[in-house]
């Protein structure tokens, strides 16, 4: 194990501790966000979008750190369970400009000063289902805090749309962390099976 892979099982088992910590409150279908008990009289919001859970774990540790409401983001139509499928149908969904309906959107937005959001990299950019949290919430305002995963490339052009989608917020410096277990399975296998013998 390579020192940058150790550094990551760290980092992902120090998240997983603060998960351990404390419950995750997650809205189930149609619902809003479930109250924590926002930090004094300044109610907060960590909104995010996650597929494999990385983006989950953090959210729940911000939620928890902040007192703050929670609110995950679920496309009405659920994404392909195989990872190379949802990846490619977000990169027709962006090249196409759609924003995907939600299962729900967050309750009275306009009470929230602060707003954490959090997202996985798809396509080197916001996956759609986050363009249309941007397009139907009202952020104008707000202090947007972004907290970003990504497969090993980076946040792409995520900041620029985020910025552009929310042009009146004011964007604070983004926690950006690679996550990468899924493309790293995938790479995994492929260089097993190029070892195996043809059947």
């Amino acid at each position: 194990m390579t020192a940058m892979e150790r550094n990551l099982v760290q980092r992902r088992r120090a998240l997983l501790m603060g998960l351990a910590a404390g419950p995750l409150l997650v809205p189930t279908a149609g619902a809003t966000p479930l109250t924590q008990g926002a930090r004094g009289d300044v109610p907060v919001l960590v909104a995010f979008l996650s597929r494999s859970g990385n983006t989950r774990v953090v959210a729940g540790q911000l939620a928890r750190a902040n007192r703050a409401d929670l609110f995950e983001i679920v496309p009405a139509e659920p994404y392909p369970e195989d990872y190379l499928q949802t990846v490619d149908l977000a990169k027709r969904q962006t090249d196409a400009g759609v924003e995907p309906a939600l299962r729900a959107l967050a309750n009275d937005i306009a009470r929230y000063r602060t707003v954490f959001l959090g997202f996985p990299i798809w396509g080197m950019t916001t996956p759609p289902p986050i363009r249309t949290f941007l397009a139907r919430h009202d952020l104008s305002g707000k202090t947007v805090v972004p907290f970003i995963t990504h497969g090993g490339y980076g946040t792409g052009q995520s900041l620029v749309v985020l910025k552009r989608m929310a042009p009146a917020a004011n964007v604070a410096e983004a926690f950006v962390m690679q996550a990468d277990q899924e493309r790293d399975t995938l790479e995994r296998v492929t260089r097993w099976l190029e070892r195996q013998p043809r059947p």
